[in-house]
Parts: structure tokens; sequence; C-alpha cells
């Protein structure tokens, strides 16, 4: 996924409460929330086509545009006007923050906590932060309109998954050179294989696919990855030595693989490697991959996290 903006540990969110650049508004806090707007299902961007030559449409895929939070809220510091005007600017910032505003990869992050749920995360640009009235700004009182558009508008947890897993252990699976074409097993078969066994399984807790990020580290040559459950194979035509990596980010919109971080080799994927199509579904699944390694030291390092409709 994108580089979160914020780079220290997250700040511990209650009930109630949301957080962006830094700054937390919501119950409990010096900003109030009066009433969040967007919770519900993203619009659809339907690709109906009309019919030619007669009355009606056929209908085409329909795909869900951004999901547009509004907050209606204020900066609450009675009595205390200066304090009210420093929470402002810190929100401008996050709004103004040239990472996330003038990158075409740059992403804020909005965090927030349900009750009952842990804390998620969703990505997008933070688009509006308006004051909307200073009448009472010198009793410390500023009512905010606040928009956030989820370019991806699912919901991610907070908190990073993460998968190492060593050529060795690969080679443990069974039929281990048959998946260079074909999957492992089906999932129900996955389910009933010993853990400690398959050590490539992952879990996406969400109730909807997620994309994970993958790195590659040397030395290993032709390396491929696959997915036991959709049998999606990403297979790189390249040598890396000791010391070097490769790194692929999967998710739409995000989608790269970059050589010890700074040399692009998407050219290298073989045809089939579809980066914005190695989904993990939900539930339980398996990752495999294979190379060659003649020191043993290679490995694959995989993070994701589980993805969720609603907050």
């Amino acid at each position: 996924m994108s580089t979160p903006l914020r780079q220290s540990p997250p700040i511990e969110l209650a009930p109630w409460q949301f957080e962006i650049g830094g700054v937390v508004l919501g119950r409990g806090t010096r900003i109030p929330v009066g009433n969040l707007e967007g919770l519900g299902s993203p619009a659809t961007r339907p690709q109906d086509v009309d019919n030619p030559t007669g009355d009606g449409t056929y209908p085409g895929q329909d795909f869900y545009g951004p999901r547009t939070l509004r907050f209606e809220a204020g900066i609450k510091t009675p009595g205390d006007p200066a304090a009210a005007a420093d929470l402002l600017a810190r929100l401008e910032l996050a709004l103004e923050e040239p990472a996330a505003r003038t990158r075409l990869e740059g992403r804020h992050v909005l965090r927030g906590r349900w009750p009952g749920h842990r804390t998620r995360r969703m990505y997008g640009r933070l688009r509006r932060m308006e004051a909307t009235s200073t009448a009472t700004a010198i009793n410390g009182w500023i009512p905010l309109d606040i928009e956030f558009a989820g370019l991806d508008p699912r919901w991610y947890d907070d908190e990073l998954s993460q998968l190492t897993l060593n050529l060795d252990q690969a080679a443990r699976h069974k039929d281990a050179d048959r998946t260079a074409n074909q999957a492992l097993c089906a999932p129900s078969g996955c389910d009933r294989a010993d853990p400690d066994d398959r050590p490539g399984w992952i879990t996406n807790h969400g109730n909807v696919s997620t994309w994970p990020s993958l790195r590659v580290h040397g030395p290993v040559d032709k390396p491929r990855i696959w997915n036991t459950a959709t049998g999606r194979v990403l297979e790189l035509g390249l040598s890396l030595r000791a010391g070097e990596w490769v790194e692929m980010e999967t998710r739409p919109g995000t989608c790269w693989a970059l050589r010890n971080g700074k040399t692009n080799v998407a050219n290298d994927l073989t045809p089939p490697s579809r980066l914005d199509l190695f989904a993990l579904p939900r539930g339980r699944c398996e990752i495999g991959w294979s190379g060659d390694d003649p020191t043993g030291i290679a490995r694959l390092e995989v993070s994701w996290r589980s993805a969720y409709t609603a907050l």
C-alpha cells in the first residue's frame, strides 16, 4: 500500500474517534463531530449502454466510485481562541501535505474506530477542510466542514499483517513443483492440512478481498509467486543478487514493481502476471513461491491489511 504520511507510532483511538494528519476528532476530543455522512455504500459508476435501436439500455458493469465522507464538526476550546486557531492550523497542514496532495500516488490516511471494532483506515484525499463560520471564534468555537474522498472505498485494518517465507519452507509443500502451473489445492483441501506443514497460510479477516505488498529478497533467479486460492501468479524474469530486492505493490491505483526501491522492473513481469488482480480473497488462502537460490537465504515478505466494506 502507499506509504503513510506519518511514520510515528499510530495514535490510539477510542470508539467514535477519527484521526487524520495527527489530529484526533470525535468523542472526548476538542473537535467533537456532530454528524458523519457517507458510511453507507459508495456511489456506483454504471457502465450501461443505450439501446441504439429501441427503448432502454443494456446493463454494463457497475463499479464503485470514491466513498465520500463528510464530517460536520467543530473546534471547541472554550475561552481559548488561540488554541482553536492552532487546531485549525494543524488540520490545514493535513490538507496541505505535498506528499499526498501533489503526487499521483499520494494518499491521505483517515483512521477511525467504530464501537466494538478495532481501528480501521481508509486511503484517499482530504478534499475539504473549511471553517464555515468565525462568529464564535472569540469564544473558542469554530464550526468545520470536512470532506474526505476515499479513492479506495474499502476500510482496512489499521494493524499490518506480515508473513516471511523462505524457499526451503516453500519446498515443504506437497507437489511444490506442480504449483508452478496450477494451484496447490482447493481451499477445502488446504483447510485440512496441518498449519505447521503450510507456512504460507495467510488470513484476510475482512469481508472483501484485499491486496498485498510483496518483497522478494535475493539472491534468487526468476522468482515466481502464486496464490493457491485464486491461481493468480506473479513471475519476474530477472535475477537478484544478495542484498537486492524487488518490491511489488498490488493495490489498484498504486500498482508498481521496484528494484531496490528505485528501478522500475514492471516490464520484467511475464504477460500473465497482473499486479492489479493479485488479490487475497476473504478468509484463508496460501501464498507459495519458487526460484533458483543456491544459498538458501532468499526470502519472500508478504504484508497485507484485512479489508472491510464498513467502518
